[in-house]
């Protein structure tokens, strides 16, 4: 048998080569195979991410495309009005509602008033340290003194002197300038709800609304969606206390809305987001300085609001009175204007909340909700399983 040695051949030393040296040229290919695979891995990682960007930046660009082409931009500026503090970090929003349509029951002409009027008066404060936001309802007959038109129902201010006269008689009244003004047609709450699929508010008074196919509304939890849910937002002649309900009933249809638009599965689906930027762009009217690059910014400061402290309530009043022409008002609760207004100038509103003689209403009610505090989650997939809709004959009107 031969010896091991001899099978084995001449090894690379006896040939006057070194192991390194033979092995050199693979490892070699090797690591230049390796260095191009890392090199086409990078490549393929940096167009994937350009990719992602240029979807996310195309579709947010198309959102910002959509609300500047469609929200109508209004003039709310006019000499006399507040100059902002350098040094205020809060926010003051008009937050304004109008009925173009109104079932006939509640327009200036029926009402023997001449000219439009705001239907939905909200004041919007946002906390500097923006952790905080109080949305403030003003009932539209509380009789105020509006700038160089005497004493008026405060809905008059529109008829009056347009956007520029509101702002004015807002700040005049609370002593803080208006940042913003953002006014809705109550019809784009339709396409919202729809948008959304449906919101769920818990409703403390049964009541029905509407002239024709009547929608109503059953005491405790129910769904809103569509021509329910305006109609929802829009009713007060069925109510005692008239439009101090109907005050409420808004502040909790929004804090229903709110609460849907938060939800994760509706920030994390793009064509919801898009469809709800479709819908209630055409319904909405914002002042010149809330273009989309600033209301997204604003978007952004408000993304670390928690639900539960987004606080609404009605501002308090003195008792109703009938006021010149048989008109019925609502008298001032001077106390209440001089704390409030104190509140919103020192960025301090929970502490007006938090003082038990806040006031009333002019009924005697109490100026917030609990049911708005209590109402029920709207993220649960079985949200319409566990609600009742509002009953209507007419999906439409």
């Amino acid at each position: 048998m031969n010896d091991s040695s001899q099978s084995a051949g001449p090894s690379p030393e006896e040939h006057g080569v070194e192991a390194d040296d033979a092995v050199g040229p693979r490892r070699q290919a090797r690591e230049e195979g390796r260095k191009k695979s890392r090199k086409w891995a990078w490549w393929i990682t940096g167009a994937a991410i350009v990719a992602v960007v240029a979807v996310i930046a195309g579709y947010l660009l198309n959102l910002a495309n959509v609300y500047s082409s469609q929200a109508t931009t209004i003039d709310v500026r006019a000499d006399g009005q507040l100059t902002k503090d350098p040094n205020d970090g809060a926010l003051n929003i008009l937050l304004l509602g109008s009925d173009t349509r109104g079932e006939g029951q509640d327009t200036a002409e029926n009402k023997g008033e001449d000219g439009a009027r705001s239907d939905t008066i909200m004041l919007v404060h946002v906390s500097a340290d923006r952790q905080n936001m109080y949305v403030m309802s003003v009932v539209r007959d509380l009789w105020v003194e509006i700038p160089g038109q005497g004493e008026r129902k405060v809905n008059a201010a529109y008829s009056l002197g347009g956007y520029p006269l509101v702002v004015s008689t807002m700040e005049s009244l609370f002593g803080v300038p208006i940042d913003h003004v953002v006014s809705i047609d109550f019809e784009g709450f339709k396409g919202l709800t729809n948008a959304l699929g449906g919101v769920t508010v818990n409703n403390p008074i049964a009541f029905c609304s509407g002239q024709e196919s009547p929608s109503c509304y059953e005491k405790g939890t129910i769904q809103l969606q569509d021509t329910a849910a305006l109609r929802y937002v829009r009713e007060r002649k069925a109510f005692e206390d008239g439009d101090f309900q109907r005050v409420q009933n808004q502040q909790r249809f929004l804090r229903a809305v709110a609460r849907k638009l938060l939800n994760q599965s509706t920030l994390n689906n793009p064509f919801t987001v898009a469809t709800i930027v479709n819908e209630v762009s055409p319904y909405l009217s914002v002042d010149s300085s809330l273009d989309a690059q600033t209301a997204g910014a604003l978007l952004l400061q408000l993304k670390d609001i928690k639900l539960d402290n987004v606080k609404m309530f009605t501002l308090p009043t003195d008792e109703a009175e009938t006021g010149p022409g048989g008109a019925s008002i609502i008298t001032q609760d001077e106390s209440a204007m001089a704390s409030i207004s104190e509140v919103l100038q020192n960025d301090d509103v929970q502490s007006f909340l938090d003082d038990p003689n806040h006031g009333t209403n002019a009924y005697g009610g109490s100026i917030t909700d609990d049911s708005v505090e209590t109402s029920p989650a709207s993220s649960s997939a079985s949200e319409s399983a566990s609600t009742s809709s509002a009953s209507s004959s007419s999906a439409s009107e």
